[in-house]
């Protein structure tokens, strides 16, 4: 028997999500076939719904519903501190623990000649005016502990070397290779805490 074409489409669009193969997607795609309409209709919504209303803060480059993120918008936060970050989920990894009351700037990505990815490729440019503009004393960089991290934390220590800023590098709580989305709040926290000039 053939496979139907709209379930080919589906599946597919499954295997697009990182870590689902065939046989995961294939799973989900027939349990939407079993699912009730108004599930469906439930589930397809919020697709829609999340790809509609959030987008990158203009500021920071985190995710966001309102015209700038919760985090810029606080004049409590500390604006003399920006944490650089590879990704929009690694603010919301920190912001879930609280151990940290200064700003972001979310990079988009990291350094990877392997993919590609160069400095022109990362929201490096802004993190320059924001320094300028904020009169920042200390930049944490918070990419992850892996290769393309570490490269991205050195290149950026080097670039930034005569600003006056203080460059700082979380310390190395966080395994070798990890990503800080998955990591425990207790670990993030002494990675914050840790932190090392680089």
């Amino acid at each position: 028997m053939k496979e139907f074409s709209s379930i080919a489409k589906l599946i597919d669009s499954f295997q697009r999500l990182p870590g689902i193969g065939h046989k995961t997607a294939e799973k989900m795609a027939y349990q939407v076939l079993e699912m009730k309409d108004e599930n469906v209709e439930y589930f397809a919504d919020a697709l829609r719904e999340v790809k509609s209303k959030i987008h990158h803060c203009p500021i920071c480059g985190a995710y966001t519903e309102d015209d700038i993120c919760e985090v810029c918008a606080n004049d409590m936060r500390d604006k003399t501190k920006i944490m650089v970050v590879s990704y929009p989920k690694d603010v919301i990894a920190f912001e879930k623990i609280g151990a940290f009351d200064g700003v972001y700037h979310v990079l988009g990505g990291a350094l990877s000649s392997v993919n590609g990815v160069t400095i022109n490729d990362l929201n490096v440019s802004s993190l320059f005016d924001r320094i300028q503009q904020q009169k920042v004393s200390e930049v944490i960089v918070a990419t992850p502990p892996n290769t393309e991290g570490e490269t991205t934390a050195l290149y950026l220590a080097r670039i930034l070397a005569n600003t006056g800023v203080n460059v700082t590098r979380i310390a190395y709580g966080l395994p070798l290779g990890g990503h800080l989305e998955y990591a425990d709040a207790l670990t993030l926290t002494k990675a914050l805490e840790g932190r090392n000039k680089i």
